[in-house]
């Protein structure tokens, strides 16, 4: 037309103009807008229509308001509609309630579309109630079953204003008019706010009522089977996709890949990459999608950093924000913050190592990786923080024990406009636990109650873990009991505590009550039934339990199951049992079941199948620094010397190095760590009077030091004084001259309690009247009058 010198006219232009938005050529469109200048001809108000439209669209708002201020009297009611919706499609949801009521002031009345923008601007937190306003003029002039729109709108309204999926659901419902795209919201909506079952039920009403799903609606649904963990309606779901040739749509197949990867029953990743593999058009959500699912599904990050390498190098596909999160979250797996240095590295050149998102995964990095003084670097360097941010660091310092630091940025968060959320208390619960904290898990239950998070889910079964691992196990089950919704993890969590603290009936009772409750149990339930069993001696109900776990629940046992079984053998000598079990199993025991089973040949001084079971251990991994020390101490026990000599010496030229045994006690909110022989404390001395005080008592009352758990080649005078420097005494003592005489004492350590302490404890606690509770590396021991939870089969 221009190479026939014909000039366009104002339809011409129009028609260019509103193709230029359907197929989204927004260049285009400012091209023809400067044509059309060029021609000087004086656009009419169809045409300045569209290109608030356009201008609206390719989100340049404020030359879409310079348009529509520059109509004056020509506006119309598309221009008012225009402009409500333009601000609404870039954020700005005030102006956008604004220009509505400018318009009704200016004497126009809103038509379907005009409500419907209007009500998408206040379908947020902010607006809600204004939308609520508007729902009721909208109901007054008839246009609420007008247009799909305004329902659609009106659904929204109620899921992202006001969080509910009820009422949503009951405008829905009386929607006289539904199409895909209003069923494709509904299921979406559903799926988004937690509810995959409704969001996959909806989907079946959809096809029922005769609609055709298209990409949206599958790519909806699949990630709905994603939360549900639902392999079989997922392959149903790929099969109706292949049916409806969109298995090459990009969004369906991302969406294929996460339900695979989240769904498998073996955590087994070889659908989901088929399913990759097999896309002809592999953009970056794709690449994104598998790498996400390799790391998800642990135990598969080196898999994930190759295909990050594969992405960038035969793909050519730049990441984005969220692969490089993920990646550096893969590198905190690994706990190598060098690669994830280089990772972020990479981001920085792509210019998104400002990104929040990526700034959150490198704190998170660094905090796995014991590297805080760095996540606490990355913290400060974030220009924009947020509460995942701060929930990072408190994570990271809990992580490192360091309750203090993130106490002071809990403060910090709660001083901010970003409050705490569930996430934060539940770091800080686990922190506390970690550190057998009570009295700061208190103070933390306390804030959270008066913040409303008592009825939290997670923060309940945070609470439970707390209390049950800082020794007060009937304070966490009063949790427990008051908890109105339970889930797996809450009592899974219940059951782990009484198996801890050696009431395996109480567990075994519980678990009872969970199967009769309805509540399928999991791999992490059976694991703690089985160590209740361990700790009580119980063999025949550990066997008729592990037995159960395929034959009634379907759950192939796995490394720790078996682990837990050698447990329970080899605590109760049975070591040919025990050896015998392992050559039995399914697959080649790692490390843990040869170290568990190193462990039982320790206590029964069986040095033959011991040096076989280090041996083992040493074979799979050589740097493996315990399997050397229980080695060691298996010949020390038996008077091998020489032995000892030659480990320690293969162990100091390896730079191996053992781990330091220590014990901790929380005194006034404050804990105090003591090493072996430790004169550190200000109170040092007043430490090892009371020691020497109560060594006396307990002599008189028959208390004889057991000199064999000194694997040092000694004096037997001096072994005796090394015993009185391990760590749980001077704890133990310090709790003596600290606390009231009415008080409990608890007493933990990051290693096994040692058998002459153990029996020390015990006769203290007639002397003192008081009850001790011990947290060792493998369970607590509740000791009162002389007798302890674990009756001695520890």
């Amino acid at each position: 037309m221009s190479r026939a010198n014909l000039a366009p006219d104002l339809a011409t232009y129009s028609v260019l103009l509103k193709s230029c938005i359907r197929t989204r050529n927004f260049e285009l469109g400012q091209l023809v807008h400067s044509r059309l200048i060029e021609s000087r001809l004086q656009p009419d108000a169809v045409v300045l229509n569209s290109l608030i439209s356009l201008y609206s669209k390719c989100g340049h708002w404020r030359k879409a308001e310079e348009i529509f201020s520059s109509m004056g009297g020509a506006r119309d009611m598309v221009s008012w509609s225009a402009m409500i919706s333009c601000y609404a499609h870039n954020g700005l949801n005030l102006d956008a309630v604004l220009v509505f009521v400018e318009m009704l002031e200016y004497g126009e009345h809103p038509n379907e579309f005009c409500f419907s923008a209007a009500i998408r601007a206040c379908s947020n937190r902010e607006n809600a109630r204004i939308g609520l306003e508007i729902f009721g003029f909208l109901l007054k002039t008839g246009y609420f079953g007008s247009d799909v729109c305004v329902g659609c709108a009106m659904v929204d309204l109620f899921v992202k204003g006001f969080g509910d999926l009820e009422l949503a659901k009951k405008v829905f419902d009386e929607m006289p008019e539904k199409n895909s795209v209003t069923w494709t919201l509904m299921i979406t909506r559903f799926t988004q706010m937690g509810s995959p079952r409704d969001a996959i039920g909806l989907f079946s009403d959809m096809v029922i009522a005769g609609f055709v799903p298209d990409r949206f609606t599958f790519s909806s649904c699949l990630s709905a089977c994603s939360e549900l963990g639902s392999l079989s309606i997922g392959r149903q779901l790929h099969s109706w996709v292949v049916k409806n040739g969109l298995c090459f749509d990009v969004c369906v197949g991302c969406s294929l890949v996460d339900m695979y990867a989240k769904s498998a029953m073996d955590g087994s990743m070889d659908d989901s990459r088929k399913t990759f593999d097999r896309m002809s058009n592999q953009n970056v959500m794709s690449w994104t999608a598998i790498i996400t699912g390799y790391v998800q599904n642990g135990g598969n990050d080196y898999e994930a950093i190759e295909l990050y390498c594969r992405m960038i190098t035969q793909g050519r596909v730049k990441p984005n924000h969220f692969t490089f999160a993920c990646l550096l979250k893969a590198c905190g797996n690994l706990f190598n913050p060098k690669l994830g240095e280089q990772i972020y590295s990479h981001a920085t050149k792509l210019g998104l190592a400002t990104v929040s998102v990526v700034g959150n995964s490198l704190i998170s990095m660094y905090s796995k990786c014991d590297r805080i003084e760095d996540a606490r670097k990355a913290f400060e360097f974030l220009f924009e923080k947020n509460l995942v941010s701060y929930n990072a660091l408190v994570d990271g310092y809990t992580r490192n024990l360091d309750s203090d630091e993130a106490f002071e940025l809990f403060n910090e968060i709660e001083n901010s406009s970003a409050g705490a959320d569930a996430f934060t208390f539940a770091s800080l619960l686990s922190g506390a636990a970690s550190v057998g904290a009570v009295g700061k898990g208190e103070q933390i239950h306390a804030r959270l109650l008066k913040a409303g998070f008592e009825s939290n889910l997670c923060i309940c079964n945070a609470l439970i873990s707390m209390y049950t691992r800082c020794g007060s196990i009937e304070a966490g089950f009063q949790v427990f009991n008051e908890m109105e919704d339970r889930n797996i993890i809450s009592w899974t969590s219940i059951i782990t505590g009484f198996a801890k603290h050696g009431f395996a009936k109480r567990a075994l009772e519980l678990y009872k009550q969970m199967l009769d409750s309805g509540v399928e149990p999991n791999e992490v339930t059976f694991v703690a039934v089985l160590s209740a069993c361990s700790h009580a001696g119980l063999i025949e109900e550990g066997w008729r339990q592990f037995d159960s776990m395929y034959k009634d629940h379907g759950i192939r046992p796995r490394m720790e199951h078996y682990a837990c079984m050698i447990d329970i053998l080899g605590r109760s000598g049975h070591l040919d049992k025990a050896i015998q079990f392992i050559n039995s199993m399914p697959f080649a025991a790692d490390a843990l079941v040869w170290r568990t089973l190193l462990g039982a040949c320790r206590v029964h001084g069986n040095m033959e199948l011991g040096k076989h079971a280090a041996e083992m251990i040493l074979e799979k991994d050589p740097n493996d620094p315990s399997a050397h020390v229980l080695l060691s101490n298996l010949y020390a026990s038996a008077g091998q010397w020489e032995s000892v000599s030659r480990i320690r010496k293969g162990m100091k030229e390896r730079n191996m190095v053992k781990e330091a045994g220590c014990s901790w006690i929380e005194i006034a909110n404050k804990v105090h760590k003591f090493y072996v022989g430790d004169t550190k404390h200000p109170e040092a001395k007043e430490i090892y009077e009371e020691l020497d005080e109560v060594a006396a008592k307990i002599k008189e009352m028959g208390y004889v030091p057991d000199t064999n758990f000194v694997l040092h080649e000694v004096e037997e005078e001096q072994k005796e004084q090394y015993l009185f420097q391990h760590s749980e005494k001077i704890a133990l003592a310090y709790g003596l001259i600290s606390t009231a005489k009415s008080r409990m004492i608890r007493i933990f350590k990051n290693l096994r309690v040692c058998g002459d302490c153990h029996t020390m404890i015990k006769y203290v606690s007639v002397a003192s009247g008081r009850e001790i509770v011990v947290r060792d590396s493998n369970r607590f021991h509740h000791i009162k009058d002389g007798k302890c939870s674990c009756n001695d089969y520890w």
